[in-house]
């Protein structure tokens, strides 16, 4: 058989052997025993020496052809190969689209922020508009601009962290207010001021060195304490229900004159006395009053023109009477426990 028949069988016999083959690593051992360096084509051309020059001519270009019809069969059949590969894959994980997706865990609102939203939607929807001050604030608009000179025994009241002698971490949001009535000089304001506050308290159930206030403030012609009261029975109703209740203490607080401690009545017991409200029928749950005339002229309105009020909302402390917690730290610790009761709290 001389080399024309060899390369010619060579063609006949791929076929067939091509057929029975279905695996990738099958064919590329076949594809080099075709056409390796050791393969059917390169025995066929070993003796090409031992021809004529016209022989060897003749058959350089039809083992040229071969080798060129070899590839092209061989990738053919490795295209062939991946594709039966790839349907019997899809088969084999083939989804039915029409089944319910898995159902994947979601977040929350915290309660907290949903407590400060409940807020914002109450005052907003009353004429208010929302206020924000930086947390990093000086000594004179923490103090004493509200009516809190340096050396004043009501600083006590409050424990503060201090940068240096001039500036502070916020012990309260009333700064806010501050800035607020400089900004507006003498003009009517009816604001809200949430945000966090710093106090160097020691943290307990009831203590947090870092808690959230909802600070609000009313400025105008003929405010009087009864407009202050309307606006917080407004808040215990929204957020302790239509049936509640408030009462406004005496007190004393250095920004205003006169000063309230403000109490709802006790939804456990429905104001008849409990353990929870100490047997009283009342839960003590903020402080208020009317803005005192000290801080109405350094932040440069007259009060024989403009009065107002101011209250302070400790938002921990509402949260916690409205959902029963009984410690602050829950709030804090990010134990996804606790929060996940509160995803379908509105």
């Amino acid at each position: 058989m001389n080399e024309l028949e060899q390369l010619d069988k060579v063609v006949d016999s791929l076929d067939e052997e091509l057929n029975q083959i279905d695996d990738l690593n099958a064919l590329q051992q076949k594809k080099a025993s075709y056409l390796g360096k050791k393969g059917v084509i390169a025995s066929a051309m070993a003796n090409m020496r031992d021809l004529s020059i016209e022989a060897r001519k003749e058959i350089g270009m039809r083992s040229n052809k071969i080798k060129q019809m070899l590839e092209e069969r061989f990738e053919q059949k490795r295209q062939a190969i991946e594709n039966a590969i790839i349907e019997k894959k899809l088969k084999s994980e083939s989804i039915d689209v029409t089944l319910p997706g898995v159902q994947l865990p979601t977040g929350g609102i915290h309660p907290l922020n949903q407590t400060i939203m409940d807020l914002e939607d109450l005052y907003i929807s009353m004429g208010y508009t929302v206020a924000e001050g930086p947390e990093i604030e000086t000594d004179e608009f923490c103090f004493e601009k509200l009516n809190l000179p340096k050396g004043h025994p009501a600083r006590d009241m409050q424990d503060t962290f201090y940068i240096n002698p001039e500036l502070l971490l916020r012990s309260q949001t009333s700064p806010v207010q501050v800035r607020t009535m400089l900004k507006e000089q003498g003009k009517p304001i009816k604001i809200i001021c949430p945000g966090k506050v710093y106090r160097r308290d020691a943290d307990d159930a009831t203590h947090s060195h870092q808690f959230m206030q909802c600070e609000g403030l009313v400025l105008g012609k003929d405010i009087t304490l009864a407009d202050l009261k309307g606006a917080l029975l407004e808040m215990a109703k929204k957020m302790f229900g239509e049936e509640r209740e408030i009462r406004l203490r005496p007190s004393f607080f250095p920004f205003t004159e006169p000063s309230v401690e403000v109490d709802v009545s006790c939804g456990l017991c429905g104001g008849k006395g409990c353990s929870v409200c100490k047997n009283t029928g009342w839960i003590e749950v903020l402080g208020a009053g009317m803005v005192n005339d000290n801080v109405l002229r350094m932040s440069g309105y007259d009060p024989n023109e403009i009065q107002g009020f101011a209250f302070g909302i400790g938002v921990e402390r509402i949260t916690m009477l409205k959902y029963r917690i009984d410690d602050i730290r829950n709030f804090y610790t990010n134990d996804i426990r606790f929060l996940n009761q509160f995803k379908e709290v509105k």
